[in-house]
């Protein structure tokens, strides 16, 4: 009976496969990998070829860096707007309102050209352990989306702690349970898996938005299309090998994600 299931489950798979529009699509994607192959100039890629792998590990690096910190900052931004007293919700509430309503290329020029200039200005500064890291372009760009996805992933987890149900928490109270044990075994677990599926789609915005770091002069895999632009004169090659970097990374976050939520046995509420 398992096997007949199974075959049957595979039948379903491969039906789904064949069906006329996808035949379609797989063939128009087919014959646009075959055209960009015998019909576009890739002779320049061994040349840009480490720095492109460079590029796409910084590219990672930065959003995987931004987005756990983010995420850390993003909880108690959203718990302090649902369930904290004034003086805490308030800021809370208005840095969100702040960074949501602004957009992310003046937040990383204001912090890169702006707080970023006033540094040398001090000695101090310039004398200590932090300047050979404050001198360069890449903290400021970390900063910023750190701060970019805090403030909007802060608004998902105020909508996340506020949905879950009021009666756990307060039979978990009921059974003696510190508030401490209540936060870490049962609000925050729900919260995140509320959370979840918004959390994909601020990461894959997130990855779209690492390519506004190669405006303060941080190496990235869009800055290196564009130099391979600048130096060969290629405009469609480099762009379309950029376009497809991006659609399997977030091919491969999506998927992540996927197995990560079907993980989750019981669905809350």
């Amino acid at each position: 009976m398992a096997g007949e299931a199974t075959i049957i489950n595979a039948a379903a798979r491969t039906s789904l496969w064949l069906q006329p529009h996808r035949i379609v699509l797989i063939l128009a994607a087919i014959a646009l990998v075959f055209g960009a192959a015998f019909f576009m100039r890739w002779d320049w890629l061994p040349q840009y070829y480490e720095m492109g792998l460079l590029g796409i590990w910084r590219s990672l690096w930065i959003l995987a860096v931004t987005c756990f910190l983010g995420f850390l900052l993003a909880v108690p931004l959203g718990l302090a707007q649902a369930a904290g007293p004034f003086w805490f919700s308030a800021p809370a509430r208005t840095f969100c309102t702040v960074i949501r309503g602004t957009p992310l290329l003046i937040q990383l020029w204001l912090l890169y050209y702006g707080l970023g200039s006033l540094f040398p200005q001090f000695p101090w500064i310039r004398e200590s352990w932090m300047w050979p890291y404050l001198r360069q372009a890449w903290p400021y760009g970390v900063l910023a989306l750190t701060l970019s996805f805090a403030g909007y992933e802060g608004e998902v987890m105020r909508g996340a702690f506020a949905g879950v149900p009021k009666g756990q928490l307060e039979a978990a109270r009921a059974f003696g349970m510190s508030r401490w044990k209540i936060f870490r075994r049962i609000w925050l677990p729900q919260a995140i898996y509320r959370a979840l599926p918004t959390l994909t789609g601020e990461t894959v915005l997130q990855l779209k938005s690492t390519p506004l770091v190669a405006t303060i002069s941080v190496i990235d895999i869009f800055a290196v299309s564009s130099k391979v632009r600048q130096d060969t004169y290629l405009t469609y090659e480099p762009l379309l090998l950029l376009a497809l970097i991006y659609m399997i990374i977030t091919g491969i976050l999506v998927f992540a994600f996927s197995k990560i939520e079907a993980r989750i046995p019981n669905k809350v509420g």
